[in-house]
């Protein structure tokens, strides 16, 4: 019997871990929509959030598409909501005009 449980138990985890994760930061970044203020904010959270962790890159250093795969691999790393998300990438996108 504790086979029998054993074998189920891991098999559910194996299934599992398996499975495809859903990312809510890949479908965070849209058209600017930001208003200055967020822009601003985002700013922010770019400074004291990445910061945090490594040196901040130039954002210059990268085109638009190019920052789309860094945001939606980093934001979940830095706990950002979709919101928050945005608004760093708002300022990234902006700070390069």
């Amino acid at each position: 019997m504790k086979k029998v449980i054993a074998v189920a138990l891991f098999t559910s985890v194996l299934l599992a871990s398996c499975t495809p994760k859903a990312s809510k930061a890949t479908s965070a970044i849209g058209p600017a929509t930001s208003t200055a203020e967020q822009i601003a904010q985002g700013k922010t959270i770019f400074e004291n959030s990445c910061g945090r962790c490594h040196k901040l890159p130039d954002p210059t250093s990268h085109n638009s598409v190019q920052w789309v795969g860094i945001m939606n691999a980093m934001a979940p790393k830095a706990k950002l909501t979709d919101e928050q998300h945005q608004w760093v990438y708002d300022y990234i996108v902006s700070a390069k005009k």
